[in-house]
């Protein structure tokens, strides 16, 4: 019997330690790009419409890079139960490695495009904040938005029911791995994932607009809080006092910009 819990455990191990190494890989490598001549790009001010404007194939790597290393620090590692999960059901394969790639693959596609439309958003909330007739008046009423849009989610049902996906994932696997093509299912398997892991986090990771993906500490800080949120059952209990301290964030912010 000891012996079947030590091989049974010791694929688990690995598998932890390949997706914690790759964490650290992503966290390093924000830190140094966050020190290096080309820090500033890792920040999301109204500076990078004009230098998407101007370079837009530039800008997409570096936006592409920049956020897939940011999911693979603070997303990935909410998603480490799902995946041993998913190795012990496809354990015995000589494809398990590839399969856990594809999973891993179609979670971070899916992260990659609401990282655009994120963008999208945050440049728009700044086009309009530009026209306000304060001379810095963006900077400010983008973050009071910002803070604003992250707190009233935390109430809502949405939000709790994709918790709930994240919060069973043995169910999640079982409803959705049935036989067949095994690349397609793991590319779906990962993307639907994504999906429901965006239903519970978009808006805290839109803080990040706030933040700058250069500040290693806020991501750390909003990777604890949606890991908790994800895979603990009182998880929930943290949502709306989060929200609601966000939403005091929003006020503190306007009430900041109006006496500047």
């Amino acid at each position: 019997m000891p012996s079947r819990v030590r091989s049974a455990s010791w694929p688990d191990a690995v598998l932890t330690a390949v997706l914690g190494a790759l964490v650290v890989l992503a966290w390093w490598s924000l830190w140094l790009w966050g020190r290096s001549p080309q820090g500033h790009a890792l920040l999301h001010g109204s500076a990078h419409a004009g230098m998407a404007a101007a370079d837009p194939l530039r800008f997409g790597l570096i936006f592409i890079t920049g956020w897939t290393l940011m999911t693979v620090a603070m997303m990935l590692p909410t998603s480490v139960p799902l995946l041993v999960l998913f190795q012990r059901m496809i354990h015995g394969r000589g494809t398990v490695a590839w399969l856990l790639a594809v999973v891993i693959f179609g979670y971070l596609v899916v992260w990659a495009l609401v990282g655009a439309g994120l963008q999208a958003l945050n440049w728009l909330l700044q086009a309009g904040a530009v026209r306000i007739a304060w001379p810095a008046a963006a900077p400010w009423i983008g973050a009071a938005a910002i803070l604003t849009i992250a707190g009233l989610y935390q109430f809502s049902s949405l939000k709790y029911a994709c918790l709930e996906k994240c919060r069973s994932p043995l169910s999640f696997l079982i409803a959705r791995w049935q036989g067949g093509n095994e690349s397609l299912q793991a590319l779906r398997l990962g993307a639907a994932h994504g999906l429901f892991c965006v239903g519970c986090c978009w808006s805290l990771m839109l803080l990040m607009f706030v933040v700058g993906a250069g500040s290693l500490g806020g991501m750390l800080v909003l990777g604890v809080v949606m890991a908790v949120e994800k895979n603990f059952t009182w998880g929930r209990q943290v949502s709306a006092p989060l929200g609601v301290l966000l939403l005091v964030g929003a006020a503190a912010a306007l009430v900041a910009g109006v006496r500047t």
